[in-house]
């Protein structure tokens, strides 16, 4: 086990303004396998064939991988306070004809541009202060660092960020062409499409003298056709919604948010936000076509980050999945992470919750898997029906789970209720499993894995319906740092 002493140094300078945060660890032991595939800064690279090392690429791949992530957590003496602040950058792994190429990019925001022109940070972010004195700190935006998600539209790639507008990439050559051009201040990086309606539905968050959640919704070219607001009376951390036939479902957890000192720089969201159990945790249904509230109800305190899917039931109950936290200690966690070391455990669990649509109360709730999990997902065209399994990432059994990354995949079939995993072994950190379709039905689950034996990244290809080994194992031309979300475009839609 590592054992260690976490310190922090700021350097001032004659004003008072914060000119480094650097975080420094006494250790007692060696370095995490997984640190420097996630400290390391991304090296950008062409579009480039890449070197087959086991198996090899199926003739009915066909399509795109996208894979979005900070891959910048430092520049020049300073260094970010949080894993959600680094610098986006996208890899894209084209498949077709039985090969694969991928490139690799940082999205070129306004900030990231600024700040390597000045060769150090410039911008405040969800952990992370502005270096700027408190009279000028609350005049600058946090950093639109465009690193969390993608969403593949038929003719751009938008990289995700919810505090603010997405950003449009050419999808080609990942060249970054300007903020989309959209009528939502901010645009989740969760937005959830409707592959049989076409509709693709989101939400963001208005602050001001009255916070509200606004929802959307666009066509399947993105463009924006219908909105609504509804009034937050709790602000809380609203990462992620579930669709579920003809609702729209947001869990608010409780926490207490002090958004002035936010917006006036006197502290960050990570270490402003207070976990407050009392409050419980809110649930919000929406009518998927109007946009209108339908009800609300409050439930015992938990908190999460993501969902599976959701759908209704032939009782006319909604059916949620969702990964939950007992309390917030995820947020300390996430910060450790970007220090290529972490002491705090949390773990959560793959949960199912049946709904009551008109009143909003829980009606049963069972556990779908005891084991410590996250970045759960389903087939693209299952979204908000009732899907025929789950996928998801996994810690490895009998490991230290405050030490470890995640190190294994799983399949949890959800007709006949069982979890098949895949151990990628000591020293392999797979992200965000993406399911892929098949071009001749099925379908295939792809992963990238950072591999610290041999200090490199590759692409695993899966068969989609059972996880027992590998059917490709492909090399990446340099190391991608570990990262969020990403997505699948395929020639068949």
């Amino acid at each position: 086990m590592v054992s260690f002493w976490r310190y922090y140094f700021h350097g001032f300078d004659k004003l008072g303004n914060v000119k480094a945060f650097k975080p420094f660890i006494f250790m007692s032991s060696k370095q995490p396998a997984w640190s420097t595939g996630v400290t390391r800064v991304g090296q950008e690279f062409d579009s480039t064939p890449l070197e087959v090392l086991s198996g090899q690429v199926p003739n009915t791949l066909q399509g795109t991988l996208y894979r979005n992530g900070p891959a910048r957590l430092q520049r020049g003496d300073r260094h970010v306070g949080h894993w959600f602040d680094g610098d986006g950058a996208i890899l894209s792994v084209e498949f077709g004809n039985g090969q694969a190429k991928g490139q690799y990019r940082f999205v070129q925001t306004a900030g990231y541009q600024a700040e390597a022109e000045a060769g150090t940070l410039l911008y405040g972010g969800y952990g992370t202060l502005a270096p700027d004195s408190l009279l000028t700190r609350w005049r600058k935006s946090p950093k639109n660092a465009a690193n969390t998600s993608v969403l593949a539209l038929r003719d751009r790639l938008l990289a995700l960020w919810e505090g603010g507008k997405p950003h449009v990439l050419n999808p080609k050559t990942l060249d970054t062409l300007g903020l989309e051009d959209i009528d939502v201040p901010t645009y989740s990086a969760h937005p959830k499409w409707d592959h049989h309606s076409g509709e693709i539905f989101n939400f963001g968050i208005d602050y001001g003298p009255q916070n509200r959640l606004r929802l959307f919704v666009c066509d399947s070219q993105g463009t924006l056709k219908r909105q609504g607001h509804h009034p937050l009376e709790q602000m809380s951390l609203i990462h992620d919604f579930v669709l579920a036939g003809d609702y729209l479902v947001f869990f608010l957890p409780p926490l207490d948010i002090p958004l002035l000192q936010i917006l006036f720089g006197l502290t960050t969201i990570k270490d402003g936000c207070r976990w407050v159990p009392r409050l419980g945790t809110q649930i919000l249904i929406f009518d998927r076509h109007s946009l209108n509230l339908i009800s609300r109800s409050e439930a015992e305190p938990w908190f999460q980050w993501h969902y599976g899917n959701g759908y209704v039931n032939e009782a006319g109950h909604i059916v949620v999945d969702v990964v939950r936290y007992p309390d917030f200690t995820t947020n300390q966690r996430l910060a450790e992470i970007a220090s290529g070391y972490t002491d705090t455990a949390a773990e959560a669990q793959l949960d199912r919750l049946i709904l009551d649509p008109q009143t909003g109360k829980i009606l049963a709730s069972e556990s779908l898997c005891d084991r410590s999990c996250e970045f759960p997902s389903v087939a693209p065209d299952q979204v908000g029906r009732n899907a025929s399994a789950l996928y998801l990432s996994l810690h490895r059994p009998n490991v230290d789970t405050a030490q470890d990354l995640y190190g294994a995949i799983g399949r949890y079939d959800i007709q006949q209720g069982t979890l098949e995993s895949f151990d990628f072994g000591e020293g392999r950190y797979p992200v965000e499993p993406i399911y892929a379709p098949n071009s001749e039905g099925g379908g295939w689950l792809l992963t990238v894995v950072y591999d610290s034996h041999g200090d490199r990244s590759e692409v695993w290809v899966f068969n989609a319906a059972h996880l027992d080994e590998p059917v490709c194992r492909l090399s990446l031309p340099k190391v991608i740092p570990i990262g969020f979300h990403g997505t699948f475009s395929n020639t068949l839609n």
